[in-house]
């Protein structure tokens, strides 16, 4: 089976080829600079090219409260690419694994949202990835599965588990929201689970997947458990509202995803945020940069 995972420079489609490459596939990876999914002709061409069977788009438009500013932009990455990625796997009969996010919800609910939860999103990041879900199920209803997932960290790139242990490091205390809840998500378990799920894909399974950690936390709680790891005291961290650190976009006070899709899928269901995080910051204290001497 041959795949292609757009995106590839990411912190998860990084994680995604290098995932599959372990697994003994066929993968390609292309970053932005290789493939830029606005326009179609390119779409076309690295389809003709690689002729994959299965497409994993992780590229996207991720800052979310630039996208509050320019809604345009956003839209064509979010929106237009997994189109025009969804139409070229339908001509070249290739299947698609595409990768959306919790911001689609309007984050209102206290119980886990269910992968048939109506959407309603609150946000310009958040509208644009749901065209590009409806834009992708509707181009390709019986080849592609919608992977929603949401508060991603990793060995690359930035996040907030990364910022956490540099603050440790720097700071006698540090201010957490502690009144949005979600699921920290390693982005090694997201791209394991589409490895697992891109070959089921098919008319006998298809539609949204949520891909997130079980158990549910606070930022406040996360940055707790990672001082705690780093050997800190877990009360140098604080308590904080929203309101305190205002931003352009408004963040899900509720993030929380329901994963019965798996089940469905032959899969197990996702492990507990604390025991991915333990396994992760090893790896992410490794990837991080050297402070000078």
């Amino acid at each position: 089976m041959r795949w292609l995972v757009t995106g590839a420079a990411g912190m998860l489609g990084r994680d995604t080829v290098a995932e599959l490459a372990r697994r003994g596939e066929d993968v390609t990876g292309l970053d932005r600079a290789a493939l830029d999914v606005t326009r179609p002709d390119a779409v076309e061409d690295a389809l003709a090219a690689h002729r994959p069977d299965l497409v994993v788009n992780c590229a996207a438009y991720t800052a979310v409260d630039a996208a509050e500013h320019d809604e345009p932009r956003a839209l064509r990455v979010n929106g237009d690419g997994p189109a025009h990625l969804a139409r070229a796997c339908a001509r070249h009969g290739a299947r698609l694994v595409h990768v959306s996010t919790d911001y689609v919800f309007p984050g209102t609910a206290r119980t886990p949202y269910p992968e048939d939860a109506p959407p309603a999103p609150r946000t310009a990041y958040g509208r644009t990835k749901l065209a590009g879900e409806r834009a992708a199920l509707t181009a390709l209803p019986d080849g592609c599965a919608v992977v929603r997932t949401a508060w991603l960290y990793g060995a690359h790139g930035t996040s907030f588990v990364r910022t956490m242990l540099d603050l440790e490091r720097r700071r006698d205390t540090v201010d957490v929201v502690a009144d949005q809840r979600g699921q920290p998500t390693w982005s090694a378990d997201v791209a394991a689970r589409i490895a697992d799920l891109g070959p089921r894909v098919g008319p006998a399974l298809h539609g949204v997947f949520h891909a997130t950690a079980a158990g549910e936390a606070t930022w406040y709680d996360l940055a707790r458990a990672v001082f705690r790891a780093a050997g800190a005291d877990p009360d140098r961290v604080r308590p904080a509202p929203s309101d305190a650190f205002p931003r352009p976009a408004p963040r899900p006070a509720y993030s929380v995803l329901a994963h019965g899709r798996w089940r469905e899928a032959g899969l197990g269901a996702p492990r507990d945020w604390r025991t991915a995080l333990s396994e992760a910051l090893p790896l992410i204290r490794e990837e991080s940069p050297r402070e000078a001497s």
